[in-house]
């Protein structure tokens, strides 16, 4: 996908990377910090342990045997690893609470975010893309924020203290396990680079398999429709097989990255107990280890690679997740076209619409609209009519300001356009669309749209008024019956008369159709047709249709040809001229007449 393509090409810098991942955790830094305090003493009896344990065997290796002193240096190296755990046990439950709280909040930031874009953008960037970046990228930086960076910094420290306890017990066997460590950093620095482009490819599949399931999930029935199951099917096994060699390449490059580090882990013990075992058996070596300092020396050298293979772990989960960051920032770093200016003010509407010369295109220099002018009036009942592709559509978007015109002028009430909030503006016009969207839950969910101040009676009194009521009043719970997805229990003539409610029941200052009675049958559209005659004198109206037996009332008629308004009046002005409206007119008369002899 187009998307997805320039994503692998949007890169960032770990140190970048790092520091904006910082930024969510600043405002828990006292819970990192009681975090980093509880995993610092969990290191340090992890560290304390064995020492204890040599002391232990030191005391039952003396001649005049102190049972007790033996006895107390056995419970407390145990009780130092008990404690150690139960410490442990609880930073992690801590760090766990912390990183919910965190990603909550990069969730409503990045859904806010979206939530900003404008139609272009949206339709830009696969739904699936948008969904795995909100859901599965976020999970994998849940794992950064509650263990990843906290168990570096505790295997950093237990290496660190693990090694001055090396120190203390023999300098020499030290000097080895330090000799044979720069072997470790260079495999890490090596498998560093193989490993963040792994994890980028695999998000980015992710994201491929989820784009492609929500587009064509949604899509099955017409997939079944046409006969094209095998080919879909085809399409999924590839973006599958995908995803699989991205899995199986990043599996394998850490397959062999934690071995090898085991391999230098077990050559250490062996050169460790090989030089060791040699000092103990050499009684007159000065210095030689006691065998009770070789089996703490043991105990800390597994101490010692543990947290290096432990690191191991942390740093693919690292890789990981700086790479679920990189994908997140795609989105957070698109700019969203469509933004409140410094001095845009909030305004109650009065209904006058104006265009001046207005150009725009949707691809630079495509103009689909050419030098547009004209005026709505308060109270206007205003159409636009022409061929497909000739503009229609696009003046309601530009309208609410879905998208922004590159020449002209748009003014409402005297204001330019874009000097208007945008909450203030959309929140005072209602559109009633082509393909109605409805969302799981409820009628009265929908039609409230989770505004509170909206109560049932005025809930049932829209309904009333755009004639709804006919087969929400069947329903066993009425306003409160369930809406499936895409309100799929629901015929088409039934959405959009919710859909009218809904606006409505917003009572917004203008009201705006969008092709809205042309998948609907002959009843329904009756019905908003009488409804629009019962609302039309208190709103100022904008209508798309195509059906020109729906605009017969409406004041004034532009029609609209490649970009132009080529015509205007009311539907009388505009037969007697005898132009292209005319040409409409008859041509659908005729065709309706056709129907009418055909079905005699």
């Amino acid at each position: 996908m187009i998307v997805e393509d320039k994503q692998k090409r949007y890169t960032l810098s770990d140190k970048t990377l790092f520091k904006r991942i910082f930024k969510y955790m600043k405002p828990h830094w006292w819970r990192y910090l009681v975090s980093i305090i509880l995993m610092g003493v969990s290191v340090g009896l992890e560290i304390l342990s064995p020492f204890l344990t040599h002391l232990a065997l030191k005391e039952l290796g003396k001649e005049s045997i102190s049972l007790s002193n033996h006895i107390l240096f056995f419970i407390l190296g145990i009780g130092s690893a008990i404690l150690a755990n139960l410490v442990s046990f609880f930073q992690n439950l801590f760090m766990h609470k912390t990183g919910q709280y965190i990603v909550y909040e990069i969730r409503r930031e990045v859904f806010s975010h979206i939530q900003k874009f404008s139609h272009h953008q949206l339709n830009e960037i696969p739904v699936g893309t948008l969904v795995t970046r909100c859901t599965a990228d976020i999970n994998v930086l849940f794992t950064l924020y509650t263990s990843v960076l906290i168990n570096i910094l505790r295997y950093i420290a237990t290496l660190i203290g693990v090694y001055v306890a090396m120190l203390i017990l023999n300098p020499r066997l030290a000097l080895i396990v330090l000799a044979i460590f720069p072997s470790v950093v260079a495999l890490t620095v090596f498998f560093r680079i193989k490993l963040r482009k792994i994890h980028r490819d695999v998000r980015t599949e992710v994201s491929n398999m989820n784009a492609f399931l929500s587009e064509n999930i949604s899509g099955m029935k017409v997939t079944q429709i046409f006969n094209q199951e095998d080919k879909k099917y085809k399409e999924f096994e590839a973006a599958n097989n995908r995803l699989k060699k991205a899995s199986i390449k990043e599996i394998f490059t850490f397959g062999v990255f934690r071995p090898l580090i085991y391999v230098i882990y077990f050559v250490t013990v062996i050169v460790i107990l090989y030089t060791g075992t040699n000092e103990a058996i050499t009684l007159g070596f000065i210095g030689a280890i006691t065998y009770d300092e070789l089996y703490a020396f043991y105990q800390y050298i597994s101490r010692f690679f543990n947290p290096i293979q432990n690191l191991a772990d942390q740093y693919n989960n690292l890789q990981s997740a700086f790479a679920a960051a990189e994908k997140i920032y795609t989105i957070l770093d698109i700019k969203p076209e469509i933004l409140d200016s410094e001095d845009a003010i909030d305004i109650e509407l009065e209904g006058t619409i104006e265009f001046r010369n207005v150009w725009f295109a949707y691809i630079e220099d495509e103009w689909i609209l050419k030098n547009v002018s004209f005026t709505i009036h308060p109270k206007d009942v205003v159409a636009f009519v022409g061929a497909t592709g000739a503009g229609k559509s696009t003046i309601l978007g530009l309208i609410t300001r879905n998208y922004d015109i590159q020449k002209g002028q748009i003014l409402i009430d005297g204001i330019d356009i874009k000097k208007i909030k945008l909450s203030s503006l959309r929140s005072q016009i209602g559109q009633m669309l082509q393909d109605v969207f409805l969302f799981s839950g409820t009628i009265a969910d929908n039609i409230r749209l989770n505004e509170e101040t909206i109560t049932d009676e005025d809930i049932k009194r829209a309904c009333d008024e755009v004639n709804a009521s006919h087969f929400i009043d069947k329903e066993e719970l009425g306003i409160y019956a369930p809406v499936g997805e895409r309100g799929n229990n629901l015929s088409l003539g039934q959405r959009q008369l919710i859909s009218f409610a809904r606006v409505l029941v917003h009572k917004p200052k203008f009201i705006i159709l969008d092709e809205a009675t042309s998948n609907i049958d002959t009843e329904t559209e009756l019905l908003i047709q009488d409804s629009l005659e019962k609302v039309i004198k208190n709103n100022t109206m904008i209508m798309v249709a195509h059906r020109l037996s729906t605009i017969q009332h409406a004041t004034k008629i532009f029609v609209f040809d490649h970009g132009q308004i080529i015509e205007e009046g009311n539907h009388q002005e505009l037969l007697k001229q005898r132009g292209r409206y005319y040409q409409l007119y008859m041509l659908q008369f005729e065709r309706a007449k056709k129907y009418e002899d055909s079905s005699i």
